[in-house]
């Protein structure tokens, strides 16, 4: 089960989809309301909230989604149970909520919205609201025995662990067989075996990491392998672009000899594979000319250590 949750200022708006016939909403939790519709509810929210002026965003919204397969075992009474649950958690206390279940789609899911002010006029603390949030969800999915994200994640890298070791090992074949002087070679290199490598770029124009593209799969780096990070990735390609081992043809078959003797076995929890020198700017050029820097960390001199 996954939990998502915010503060936010349109309560009426938030209560109309909640409650929303085209979404099969069904009533599932009513704490400290009497009212039948989005209306009668949103005044009842307003009248506690109008102890507190100074808090905008006072209601707080919450969103649980158990997996596709719990939720067609779920009955009202149990959304009602995952709901009240997920209140504990997050140590709301004695206030107003309403939570709605949404069935038009295969993916059933809870929609909360709980008032952020309490019947003494005192807004709900909300900072890390999503971690907190997170958090009690996973919670409630373990009270409840439901599937947690973590659940989720184990399966799905059991599922896809045959495709990661395949792209690991063409990574690593790349990286010390062809000994990529740059990301570009890299890139290239690794096209060639049949793996896409798509770079990541932030919203600094860049280079965060890479995505890998292969028989339909499609990973980040560290879903592959923590070792195929951008950081790891650079380590290695300097260390390449330092040694110049590329520059003596005799070394083609070394490489080969030290690959097979070498190759590690595929573990998720103790491989690492982080050797060279950290000591170069990095650069990479896309398409459209734009350069991307991992920069190297500056020491202030006139600090002392």
């Amino acid at each position: 089960m996954i939990g998502k949750g915010a503060s936010i200022s349109h309560t009426k708006a938030s209560m109309e989809y909640g409650w929303n016939n085209e979404k099969d909403a069904n009533v599932v939790l009513k704490n400290n309301l009497i009212g039948n519709n989005p209306s009668e509810i949103t005044k009842e929210f307003e009248m506690i909230q109008s102890l507190n002026n100074n808090c905008n965003k006072n209601t707080l919204s919450f969103v649980l989604s158990p997996t596709i397969e719990d939720g067609k075992n779920l009955l009202n009474k149990d959304f009602n149970k995952i709901a009240n649950d997920f209140i504990k958690e997050m140590e709301l206390g004695d206030r107003q909520a309403i939570a709605f279940v949404h069935n038009d789609k295969e993916h059933r899911h809870i929609h909360l919205y709980v008032n952020r002010i309490n019947f003494n006029g005192i807004a709900y603390n909300d900072s890390y609201i999503g971690k907190k949030c997170h958090k009690s969800a996973h919670n409630v999915a373990i009270k409840n025995n439901l599937r947690t994200v973590k659940d989720i994640q184990n399966s799905n890298k059991l599922a896809t662990k045959e495709i990661r070791s395949e792209i690991r090992d063409i990574h690593l074949q790349v990286l010390t067989l062809k000994r990529p002087q740059n990301f570009e070679e890299y890139i290239n290199q690794m096209k060639k075996q049949g793996v896409t490598v798509n770079p990541i770029i932030n919203k600094s124009n860049q280079l965060q990491g890479f995505r890998y593209l292969k028989d339909g799969y499609n990973f980040k780096g560290s879903e592959v392998h923590r070792s195929m990070s951008i950081n790891k990735i650079a380590i290695e390609i300097n260390s390449n672009s330092e040694i110049g081992l590329r520059t003596y043809p005799e070394n083609k078959n070394n490489n080969e000899k030290k690959y097979q003797e070498n190759k590690p076995e595929y573990n998720e929890t103790n491989f690492t594979y982080s050797s060279g020198i950290i000591s170069a700017l990095f650069k990479y050029e896309n398409d459209e000319g734009i350069i991307f820097n991992k920069k190297r960390k500056k020491r202030n001199k006139n600090i002392k250590r």
